[in-house]
């Protein structure tokens, strides 16, 4: 088997997650995340719709972690969203974090936020 190192050039990867954290290049972040080329920190959740809005023309698409199983996002964060120009995939957390890693070494113009799970 042939093993090739990945280079996260951009962004920081998710390196693990837990009962209440995510662990991002290294450094655990309690509660909800939002993560991207811009960095990482806390995430107010979907009431903090204006971190996430100020990503518009940063990314293509952001990956909505709604923690430990799939839900809906409100509304009127999805229309937001769009109408800002980005797209939106909803995921679990375990699941957005996965995707999110896999497309940041592609070199993809992507942004996660997370709830923990």
């Amino acid at each position: 088997m042939r093993l090739n190192e990945v280079n996260f050039s951009d962004a920081d990867p998710v390196d693990g997650y837990g009962a209440g954290f995510f662990r991002i290049a290294g450094n655990v972040h309690e509660g909800a995340v939002l993560t991207s080329v811009l960095g990482t920190g806390i995430w107010g959740g979907y009431d903090d719709q204006q971190a996430l809005l100020a990503l518009a023309g940063e990314i293509d698409v952001l990956f909505v972690g709604t923690g430990a199983e799939i839900a809906h996002i409100p509304a009127a964060l999805r229309k937001a969203l769009e109408d800002a120009g980005m797209g939106v995939e909803i995921m679990n957390s375990p699941a957005a974090c996965r995707t999110y890693n896999v497309l940041l070494s592609e070199g993809r113009r992507i942004a996660l936020a997370a709830l923990p799970v």
